[in-house]
């Protein structure tokens, strides 16, 4: 019987222990994460703790657990009867249909209690019991974006490996100095961008570094929320660009494979009326961008907070050989044939955690397995930053009506050390010594992988910044 299982696992996994897919002709077929293995001999154990166990932190939590050689030992929460229970809270105002779907799909398995369910053996409300306790070696953060940059901090600063939620932080200044935090340090930093790791779109990003739609000539994407969140979510969430549209701008840069150069961006307001009335992006429910890329390659950005049919993201590729695109995901692939109506049985997800669940796990397993093995991680610090730089440029373009170039958003940071960074307005009179920066990576220490790669003496490093 064992030698069975063997074969049978061996047929599965193939030899190096990882599930493999395979290959015919021009079409392939892609392994889910949620079946990642590895052999034994080659697994060394990483213990993590999770900072959030709110909806994302659950999530995570979840596929930490199913990620080889990673072990989580603690979680945190400030009510610390949700990091032992776990628990669902959704913001005031949430529509009912969401709320019913999102407690009774998604989180039907954390009413269980959390500690328990996934045997984390201790859960505290501090999250600096996370972070300095001796026995973790990575931290996962998934705590309100205005905690992130000091959490981020202290982990570095205690020796932690770091996963984070975007944003890195809420400002650039801050977003700089945490992850030079991480590369000073020499701890891994990754940020939570999951639709890189949605199968659908990264299949698009394979068929661009394959030439299969030949070199390409423009990017589509668009992004459509179910509902609108609340009037409380939406003030003082940094507005449309900021809390949603930074994910499709960060997807364009990713299929492109390049830095972009400048945007255009507009917006206006057509579904909830209340929120008019705040400041800038944040009175607009409706956007769109155009982002330059080097070689003349354009992408094409409308994001909307309301979709009468579900979400509605998707994805095209225009190319000099052929066109890629992607489809909506529904939870089934049922379809109704009738002499009134032909098309699928059911709407497609209406809720970004049912849509996005599976790019989380593997999102996560993949961070676990850049721990495990010392594997560059697949989306760093330096794309966090260039994902906030997109959407403050987007903010910036839609208020002054212009295209606004990004190089112009770096320029506003002054930094007088890797970890001593502030914001210079246009009025401002410019410090004695300032020299702007034409790129974000110049205002960064290499990070940890890149110092592994290339031999880099990170102190070195440091010290040339203050020459």
């Amino acid at each position: 019987m064992k030698s069975i299982i063997a074969i049978l696992a061996l047929c599965v996994f193939g030899k190096d222990g990882f599930a493999f897919s395979f290959q015919q002709g021009n079409a392939f077929r892609t392994q889910s994460a949620l079946s990642m293995t590895v052999k034994e001999k080659e697994v060394k154990n990483v213990n993590v703790g999770v900072i959030g166990c709110g909806r994302i932190g659950l999530v995570h939590l979840e596929a930490i657990t199913k990620a080889p050689g990673v072990t989580p030992i603690i979680v945190s929460n400030p009510t610390v009867s949700k990091a032992e229970k776990g628990g669902v809270v959704l913001p005031p105002g949430t529509p009912v249909f969401i709320a019913t779907i999102s407690i009774l799909t998604v989180f039907r398995s954390y009413s269980d209690p959390a500690a328990a369910q996934f045997n984390v053996p201790k859960f505290t409300g501090d999250a600096m019991d996370v972070i300095n306790d001796p026995d973790v070696d990575a931290v996962w953060i998934c705590s309100p974006s205005q905690y992130h940059a000091e959490q981020i901090k202290a982990a570095a600063a205690n020796g932690k490996h770091v996963f984070c939620e975007k944003p890195l932080a809420t400002d650039l200044s801050e977003t700089v100095e945490a992850i030079n935090a991480c590369s000073e340090a020499h701890v891994k930093l990754m940020t939570g961008l999951q639709r890189r790791f949605d199968q659908n779109f990264k299949r698009v990003r394979t068929a661009i570094k394959k030439k299969e739609v030949g070199e390409t000539i423009m990017i589509k994407l668009c992004s459509r929320d179910p509902a609108p969140p609340p009037f409380s979510y939406v003030k003082g969430g940094g507005g449309i660009f900021a809390d949603m549209a930074v994910h499709d701008l960060d997807m364009s840069r990713f299929l492109a494979g390049e830095d972009p150069i400048d945007i255009l961006a507009i917006g206006s307001c057509h579904i909830d009326k209340e929120i008019e009335q705040l400041e800038g992006s944040e009175a607009f429910d409706t956007a769109s961008c155009i982002v330059r890329y080097p070689n003349g390659v354009q992408a094409m950005i409308d994001v909307c907070r309301q979709s009468s049919f579900g979400y509605d993201q998707r994805a095209e590729v225009l190319g000099t050989k052929g066109m890629i695109q992607t489809d909506n995901v529904y939870p089934n692939t049922a379809r109704i044939y009738r002499n009134d109506f032909t098309g699928n049985a059911d709407m497609p997800y209406d809720f970004f955690l049912s849509r996005y669940n599976e790019a989380y796990v593997t999102e996560t397993i993949a961070f676990c397995k850049s721990l495990v093995q010392d594997t560059p991680v697949p989306c760093t610090g330096q794309d966090g930053l260039a994902a906030l730089i997109m959407a403050i440029a987007a903010d910036k373009s839609a208020a002054e009506n212009r295209w606004v170039r990004f190089d112009e958003i770096v320029k506003s940071v002054y930094c007088t050390g890797p970890m001593e960074c502030q914001l210079v307005a246009e009025s401002d009179v410019f410090p004695e010594g300032f020299r702007p920066s034409a790129s974000s990576r110049d205002l960064l220490l290499p990070e940890y992988d890149q110092q592994k790669k290339e031999g880099i003496n990170i102190m070195d490093k440091v010290k040339n910044w203050f020459a």
